[in-house]
């Protein structure tokens, strides 16, 4: 899998919308879309997971309330971490993806600030009305994504230091905060019940985190041009195209072997059956799919990485049901 543009081409929303709402479509690119909808699926794939574990079920209550205001402080922590991104990099972005509103000049750099300020601000303030957890959780993960893109640290300058952020986020706090911060509110905000984190959220943390190893490292195959010129050292500038490639796909190789043969583990707390079956059909979609990349293309590789982030969406279908199949 490989992707063309730092990060998959904006995805698609209908000319329509483009056309009609051009302020719209601006800030759904400066959101970063594929990491809106991964985000959103991770907050829905462990609430179920959690629910699941307390068998109790969503409804017009308080906890579906919750829910959402979870979701949105972590939307919001999500479009300040990509928003600063862009901010800090306008001359690689008009290189590496031009059609970004910063880099198109559709936003002024004032604009860009005023929605990374807002948002940041409001990330915080809903996860402290929701509650500790949440608050670490997205207060862990900003300064991450503020030490990932911001000088004098810049992490991104590292390869093994930016593929931390972004495992890290995606893989452990993410995962680990967001049940913590569920269980906590099903069981009725109970101060003397210390959440416990059960086997299938542990294996679920795995799973992405290591998943999301690829997709830190496969990210930067489309960039390699913009990242050379400003001296952002990448493994696709150490290694190159066709080394980073075949990491990123015996990576996710890794990750689906892994979860097939972990399946077998977790009978207690998931449908083996569905979670092995499933996981076996996507790593055969995988290499297929690997195989039809053209890596001289950029069209092909942004089409790669842009599956590669589908897989990473299905994974929090997939496995909030195996554990709601029990």
């Amino acid at each position: 899998m490989t992707k063309t543009s730092s990060s998959p081409p904006v995805i698609s929303s209908p000319n329509l919308i483009q056309q009609s709402f051009p302020g719209l479509y601006s800030f759904w690119k400066f959101s970063r879309p594929h990491t809106i909808i991964g985000t959103s699926l991770s907050v829905l794939g462990v609430y179920l997971i959690a629910m699941s574990e307390f068998r109790q079920f969503p409804g017009f209550s308080w906890n579906g309330l919750a829910l959402f205001f979870s979701w949105l402080a972590c939307i919001c922590g999500n479009i300040y971490i990509v928003g600063l991104n862009q901010l800090e990099d306008i001359e690689i972005d008009q290189i590496n993806k031009p059609h970004l509103p910063l880099a198109a000049e559709e936003y002024s750099r004032f604009q860009a600030q005023l929605i990374v300020g807002i948002t940041g601000i409001l990330a915080l303030s809903i996860a402290a009305f929701q509650g500790y957890y949440l608050l670490g959780m997205v207060g862990i993960s900003l300064f991450l994504g503020t030490i990932y893109s911001l000088p004098p640290i810049r992490l991104k300058r590292f390869p093994f230091w930016a593929a931390f952020c972004i495992f890290t986020v995606r893989g452990i706090i993410v995962n680990l905060g967001l049940y913590l911060h569920f269980s906590w509110l099903l069981s009725g905000k109970s101060l003397s019940l210390i959440p416990t984190i059960p086997p299938s959220v542990w294996a679920l943390t795995l799973f992405i985190l290591v998943f999301t190893v690829a997709i830190a490292i496969f990210k930067d195959i489309p960039d390699l041009e913009g990242d050379r010129q400003f001296q952002i050292n990448t493994l696709t500038i150490k290694l190159g195209t066709v080394t980073v490639f075949n990491i990123s796909r015996w990576i996710l190789t890794l990750c689906y072997l892994g979860m097939i043969l972990g399946s077998f583990t977790l009978q207690s707390s998931v449908n083996s059956l569905f979670l092995g079956l499933s996981h076996f059909i996507l790593l055969a979609v995988l290499w297929w799919r690997s195989l039809s990349i053209d890596l001289s293309q950029k069209q092909s590789i942004a089409q790669g990485y842009q599956f590669i982030w589908k897989l990473f969406f299905l994974e929090y279908l997939i496995f909030p049901l195996s554990c709601l199949f029990t």
